[in-house]
């Protein structure tokens, strides 16, 4: 995807092929640009912002883009088309703060200001001076962009991230006197540009952080799922929150948080910061509101058992740890030593989702621990849903179990699978 910048600093100037700006927030001919006085005109423009439709993108993880799609719609957006690693949308602006806030499977929120068809990295330029950015933040901020493409035929991404950024600092400079600071940690504001075969778009990261930093997780283990990653294998797995849900390797405690969360209907981002708070469009008072009605909407408790073993006691308090910080209490979820190939199942039915040591993790990569494995299943969970990620494509065969289900998932960067098997009780008998 991504290209590597040429070895020189000397690159071709060409003029610019722009004649138009695909951008719904663009000043029209002959009207005033916003005023920078944020105090006069703050409930003004945050109305007009609220009223206005913004085609939106939300990368996810690969392989979750059919069960985003799902939670979107679930949540009222309207227009939801699949892509590649992602979901686009439409929303106006109150619906932007509410997919930061309640989307589990979403990377981030990136609201389009502007696109254009381009022929070179000054055509990235223009594009960039074209798009109204003093509606959204302003020289006292600083300022990020990043740069993605996909069968772009730009020679150097660097460059066209250079461009971009310039765009922006000229326009704001031109409107406002004085140019943004550029803060590659922690900007204020944070600007991506995506290029493909011959168009350029950018877009304004309303998250700031990746939405999977749900900000409870501190201990993260020696192999951790990603948050959103762990809600789309609850998802996918079709896990019933009123059923008991076990995690045989629960390690620091990821996929049972998510679960609870899920089963409490805390929404995921009820506890971290987002980017679009420090916009000038931000409107604090509704902010509050949005989330005091979120709050008021989750379950004090929960009716059924969520179960975590892990044989490494250091790593159940880890996991414990992250519990209290995720604002659970200690009795949602029990945390306990155990080995999966003793276990017994709590319930007659319920559901194991885990993330088994594989790869680098697999000290024991054999194929007695797998069938050892699935003897304690077959014996022990009949009736039970159990849902296994792995970048071993051949677990299946290893456990001796036909899997009904695969869903292709990347854990990071390793191509894995999300294997579905039901252990119907009759097949297993003696």
């Amino acid at each position: 995807m991504f290209k590597s910048a040429p070895q020189t600093d000397e690159f071709p100037v060409t003029p610019s092929h722009i004649t138009h700006v695909d951008s719904p927030q663009a000043p029209r001919a002959g009207q005033r640009l916003p005023n920078t006085s944020i105090q006069e005109t703050e409930r003004v423009s945050v109305r007009a912002t609220q009223a206005e439709q913004y085609q939106i993108f939300a990368p996810c993880p690969q392989g979750l883009e059919e069960a985003l799609a799902t939670e979107l719609r679930a949540l009222g957006y309207e227009q939801v088309q699949q892509s590649r690693a992602g979901c686009h949308f439409v929303s106006d602006w109150i619906g932007v703060m509410r997919a930061n806030l309640y989307s589990r499977l979403a990377t981030r929120i990136l609201v389009q200001l502007s696109q254009a068809k381009v022929f070179n990295e000054d055509d990235i330029l223009t594009l960039a001076r074209l798009t109204p950015w003093e509606r959204w933040f302003g020289p006292e901020d600083s300022l990020r962009v990043d740069t993605s493409a996909v069968r772009s035929p730009m020679q150097s991404l660097q460059y066209c991230n250079l461009r971009a950024k310039d765009g922006i600092c000229d326009r704001l400079r031109e409107k406002e006197g004085a140019r943004p600071s550029i803060d590659t940690v922690r900007p204020d504001a944070r600007v991506h540009l995506f290029l493909n075969e011959d168009s350029a778009t950018l877009y304004l990261d309303t998250s700031g952080e990746s939405l999977f930093k749900r900000g409870w997780r501190h201990n993260k283990g020696e192999a951790p799922l990603r948050e959103n990653l762990a809600a789309g294998m609850l998802m996918l797995s079709d896990w019933d929150p009123n059923s008991t849900l076990l995690d045989p390797f629960c390690g620091s405690g990821t996929l049972l948080i998510e679960a609870a969360w899920i089963a409490l209907g805390a929404p995921p981002g009820i506890w971290r910061p987002f980017h679009f708070e420090r916009l000038r469009v931000h409107d604090a008072r509704l902010w509050r509101d949005i989330k005091a009605q979120a709050r008021a909407a989750i379950a004090p408790r929960l009716d059924t058992p969520l179960i975590g073993y892990d044989l490494n006691p250091e790593v159940l308090e880890a996991a414990r740890a992250n519990l209290e910080r995720a604002h659970l209490t200690a009795d949602t979820i029990r945390f306990e030593v155990g080995d999966a190939l003793t276990i017994k199942a709590p319930a007659e039915q319920g559901w194991i989702v885990t993330n088994p040591p594989y790869g680098e993790r697999m000290e024991l990569n054999n194929d007695n621990f797998w069938r050892d494995w699935s003897a304690n299943l077959k014996q022990n969970f009949s009736g039970w849903n159990v849902n296994v990620i792995s970048s071993d494509l051949d677990l299946p065969s290893q456990m001796r179990l036909k899997a009904k289900r695969r869903y292709p998932l990347y854990n990071g960067a390793l191509d894995c699978r999300l294997f579905n098997f039901e252990m119907v009780a009759a097949e297993y008998r003696s």
